[in-house]
């Protein structure tokens, strides 16, 4: 496109006043193709009035001199400065980053055409180098908003300018409500705060989780802004733990089988001399006494061992093609506690390992039934408001979104007073407990590349349990 107009120099200021006055460039170039033109004009005005010719012709002969010479004048000032002005809106387009211009008369081998040469080439260039910027940041962008990653950007009020698509997710708000409020109103003041590559855990969001935090720095538009980048390596601490307390137990367990094999056996045979020994009545009841509680503790550490050896010796899921609704029918009816509610999804066939998939929802529906019972007990005769009808309640369901399956076990029991132990091997609150059930559930959970949470149901009294299992798990 061509581009020509006035002169450039009407819209632009000049720094500072002059003390003299200057002539501008276009007048210059006036005055001078007037005088460029002026003598031979002159000389031949005064041959043309020194002929004998009347005076009406030599008047009109000079009119039509005069009028030729003022055109050439013209025509030589439009030809010197019009170029120069279709350059000068070029570049102006150019700095406004509009690169549609182009500079006419571009030919090579003329002084002007190398001119607009190479300020033609210069707007190619640039248009270039900003198509490529945009792609850049149009790439860039895509790239944020896919990567699993939560990121933040912080101008330097602390004031949040940039979130992706899982900055969102760990947040649980749209990011047309997070832009533009401080770190501090979104729980992220710490991430700000703290060295960098320090593990942090956000209790307003999931207290259970560990998030590895790095930051940086970056410019926009020359203001210096922070970049927050949340790992989550929740996962990978409980992998290290896992194989931590793994190889404490086996080692534990071999050490104290070794023990309690003949401390038992041992036991057992002086409890059957005892009978045989030269004792008092008493004395032969001590002995008997003291023995049968040596045996019988040697055995129930015995069983205590071998439940947690299940931990450490939890072989790898073999995945095959499962339907969910058997298995979870099937769960329900071995719970003997009370009954357990099926409310049925969609059908569903997943990549799972049955048995473990079963094992663990027999934990988690265990668990359930369990504090469903015990608050059953504590109000047995009073109807709460809460929404508890004062009988155990337990509901397993599933339901599917686009990527996962999600299955739930409700409970109306007393809820969760403290989740910071639950997956917390060897940890329970319940008598005889273990603390294997759920370190277990969610060791087959991850292993089959899924999640499991714990929560208190909202506006009612009790538990919720959710697995969330990909549905195309082909691993």
């Amino acid at each position: 496109m061509d581009s020509s107009g006035g002169d450039p120099q009407s819209s632009r200021e000049r720094p500072g006043p002059r003390k003299r006055v200057r002539l501008l460039y276009g007048r210059k170039v006036s005055l001078f193709s007037a005088l460029v033109a002026l003598p031979a004009t002159l000389i031949s005005g005064i041959l043309l009035w020194s002929q004998p010719w009347q005076m009406e012709s030599k008047l009109t002969l000079l009119f039509v001199e005069i009028v030729a010479w003022w055109l050439l004048a013209i025509a030589l000032q439009e030809n010197a400065t019009r170029p120069l002005q279709t350059l000068a809106n070029v570049v102006a387009a150019l700095r406004e980053e509009d690169y549609s211009f182009r500079a006419r008369n571009a030919v090579p081998q003329d002084a002007l055409g190398e001119l607009s040469l190479e300020v033609n080439a210069l707007a190619d260039l640039l248009s270039d180098q900003r198509t490529r910027a945009i792609e850049a940041t149009a790439l860039l962008r895509k790239v944020v908003e896919e990567v699993d990653i939560p990121l933040f950007a912080f101008d330097p009020d602390q004031i949040l300018r940039l979130v992706n698509s899982a900055g969102e997710r760990l947040l649980q708000q749209p990011a047309v409500r997070l832009l533009g409020r401080p770190a501090a109103e979104i729980g992220l003041q710490d991430s700000l705060s703290v060295a960098n590559e320090t593990l942090l855990s956000f209790s307003a969001v999931n207290p259970n989780a560990r998030w590895l935090v790095r930051r940086s720095l970056f410019r926009q538009s020359g203001v210096p802004h922070t970049l927050v980048v949340l790992s989550d390596v929740s996962r990978a601490l409980r992998e290290e733990e896992r194989s931590a307390w793994q190889r404490l137990v086996r080692v534990l367990g071999h050490e104290l089988n070794n023990s309690l094999a003949p401390i038992k056996s041992i036991a057992g045979s002086l409890n059957a001399r005892v009978a045989e020994a030269q004792l008092t009545i008493q004395e032969r009841q001590d002995f008997t006494r003291g023995l049968e509680i040596i045996e019988s503790r040697a055995a129930s550490l015995n069983r205590f061992l071998q439940a947690y050896r299940q931990l450490a010796q939890m072989p790898p899921p073999a995945l095959r093609k499962t339907a969910l609704a058997p298995v979870v029918e099937r769960v329900a009816d071995l719970e003997t506690l009370v009954p357990v509610k099926v409310v049925s999804g969609p059908d569903i066939e997943l990549m799972v390992d049955p048995d473990q998939l079963e094992q663990m929802l027999i934990n988690l529906t265990r668990n359930a039934a369990e504090a469903a019972m015990e608050a059953a007990a504590q109000d047995k005769e009073q109807v709460n408001a809460n929404g508890s009808n004062g009988l155990p309640e337990v509901t397993l369901s599933w339901k599917l979104t686009d990527k996962d399956v999600i299955l739930t076990v409700e409970d109306n029991g007393a809820g969760l007073l403290n989740s910071s132990n639950l997956f917390t091997p060897f940890y329970t609150t319940k008598p005889g407990g273990n603390g294997v059930g759920l370190v277990l559930s969610r060791q087959i959970a991850e292993a089959h590349h899924g999640t499991i949470a714990l929560s208190n149901r909202s506006g009612v009294r009790g538990c919720l349990a959710q697995v969330v299992l990909s549905r195309s798990n082909k691993s």
